[in-house]
């Protein structure tokens, strides 16, 4: 993987952003302009229009991905900050050797057995379902979507 630095840092998902978008607003134009101009296949043109138009919304809508991708991102930014708090140590050393899964498992677990549970995943390879039987109290997300 690439360093990032402030000239590579921009994600831009090219097929997205710079295909898609672009084709579907050219069609959309195209669509509407054929509706106004053509007395003939009316119906035609509306479908069109209509599907053009839903096609883009419900692309916009995915974006919901993105703010996922971002709340997956803030959960594990705040089991950093929890294990450092409750053990002063940094998490950085053991969070790669665990997946996201794994880590947001890891969040239900009470500070009291935050640490030993990390260390008991890594050691016994535990699946996140058994990290999360393996909490003996509970702190629960309401907030995650």
């Amino acid at each position: 993987m690439k360093t990032q630095n402030y000239q590579n840092h921009i994600r831009y998902y090219t097929a997205h952003h710079f295909v898609f978008y672009p084709v579907v607003l050219v069609l959309l134009i195209a669509c509407i302009t054929g509706l106004c101009r053509t007395t003939e296949d009316h119906l035609l043109w509306i479908v069109l229009t209509t599907l053009t138009a839903a096609l883009g919304w419900f692309s916009f809508m995915t974006r919901q991905h993105y703010a996922l991708g971002n709340q997956n991102r803030i959960a594990r930014l705040e089991l950093r900050f929890r294990y450092y708090v409750v053990t002063h140590k940094r998490f950085e050393e053991i969070e790669q050797q665990l997946s996201l899964a794994h880590i947001l498992a890891l969040r239900f677990a009470s500070d009291g057995e935050l640490e030993e549970l990390a260390q008991k995943a890594i050691r016994e390879k535990l699946s996140p379902d058994a990290i999360k039987r393996s909490v003996k109290h509970w702190t629960p997300d309401y907030m995650r979507l």
